[in-house]
């Protein structure tokens, strides 16, 4: 890329065996939910993790319906969830019938606040619902001290921190068990695709029941439960064992184009960068920024800017609070972190395939459209 280019937020990089291993599948005809490269996927993803199972299923929202099926959740149950994350984790509890029962973010991370889910613990709720925001791991030793005291599940939401560390340990590897998105526009990607990882036997067998239409694994066309087509093909797996074996490659790259951000942004008072606390290893997913005292009518005036000059960006999810499905759940005076996040920030470009030149190109534009404003 150059100065004069579309840059995009976001851009799959396949630079290693994807497409011999796609060619592979379409040379054997073994392109749909049967296949070698599955196993052989789940395999090295269980191994990055750090866990004892990976099961590939569709994509990261069918891995937390599942993970939220195989919980036991079910109507008249709340799960405590972030406000401010993708919609998916709030959709997911719903589609068991149950309510998402928002808490607010902390301030410098942006991942759902700790200190304040006890008082959103009732009678009703089974679990919680950390998502680690960004890249950025949500600090999970006082969330999973809560969850012990109440007796909770908690689910890692680690659709978009692969590679994430929390203390040392590899998210995904921390709870009982956790989900990932595999999207277009992931850390890695097999296009559309998601896992659940768990080191819990049983829980990983409930998870392969249930994506399988719930068929007993012993018994050919037998379904004692109800299940869901929610499994990976073996094409999609083929293109995720490519980006495995390139793992360390793909988040290097996002660590150096963050590096290379904030380079570039640090000094830009008006900017609020994404932080890494002491105990957390970022892997910035997306690089993202908050205008620290602007409005939110500035920050899509300057998100049209920089679409002028080439340039996307995207604006910060809004909190599931304001959205109208869930709206009538809590007032929305709650959530002013939240509320203040969502309306401020942006995301720029972040993606493997962006160079140094590309960077200072983004971010010489970015800080002249702020001065301007």
């Amino acid at each position: 890329m150059v100065a004069g280019d579309f840059y995009p937020i976001a851009l799959p990089v396949l630079n290693g065996n994807e497409k011999k291993y796609v060619m592979d599948c379409v040379d054997t005809t073994w392109i749909s939910s049967n296949g070698a490269y599955i196993e052989k996927f789940e395999h090295l993803f269980a191994a990055f993790c750090q866990t004892k199972h990976a099961i590939a299923v569709s994509n990261g929202t069918t891995a937390l319906h599942l993970t939220l099926l195989a919980h036991g959740v079910g109507p008249g149950d709340e799960v405590i969830v972030p406000t401010f994350t993708f919609v998916a984790t709030a959709n997911a509890v719903a589609y068991c019938g149950a309510t998402p029962v928002f808490v607010d973010s902390e301030p410098e991370t942006w991942n759902i606040d700790p200190r304040a889910i006890e008082a959103k613990i009732t009678p009703r709720t089974k679990g919680i619902i950390p998502v680690h925001l960004y890249g950025h791991p949500a600090d999970m030793d006082p969330i999973l001290d809560i969850a012990q005291k109440h007796g909770l599940f908690v689910i890692e939401d680690a659709a978009e921190a692969l590679g994430a560390k929390y203390k040392g340990r590899m998210v995904g590897s921390i709870a009982h068990s956790a989900t990932f998105s595999l999207f277009g526009n992931k850390i890695i990607t097999t296009g559309e695709g998601g896992v659940v990882t768990t080191d819990d036997d049983q829980f990983a067998a409930r998870i392969r029941q249930l994506k399988g239409q719930g068929i007993d694994p012993r018994r050919k066309y037998w379904f004692p439960v109800i299940g869901y087509n929610y499994r990976m093909t073996n094409i999609q797996a083929a293109i995720g064992c490519g980006q495995m074996e390139n793992i360390a490659w793909h988040i290097e790259r996002r660590l150096s184009a963050a590096s290379e951000y904030v380079k570039h942004l640090e000094g830009v008072d008006s900017l609020l960068l994404p932080t890494e606390k002491e105990w957390a290893k970022n892997v910035f997913w997306m690089f993202s920024v908050v205008l620290k005292d602007g409005t939110e009518k500035q920050r899509d005036e300057v998100m049209s800017r920089m679409r002028e000059r080439g340039i996307e960006t995207r604006p910060f999810f809004y909190p599931m609070h304001i959205l109208p499905p869930f709206k009538h759940l809590q007032q929305p005076d709650e959530f002013p972190v939240a509320n203040r996040i969502a309306a401020t920030g942006l995301n720029v470009p972040s993606h493997g395939a962006l160079q140094t030149g590309d960077i200072a190109y983004i971010c010489e534009q970015l800080k002249e459209i702020l001065a301007g404003l």
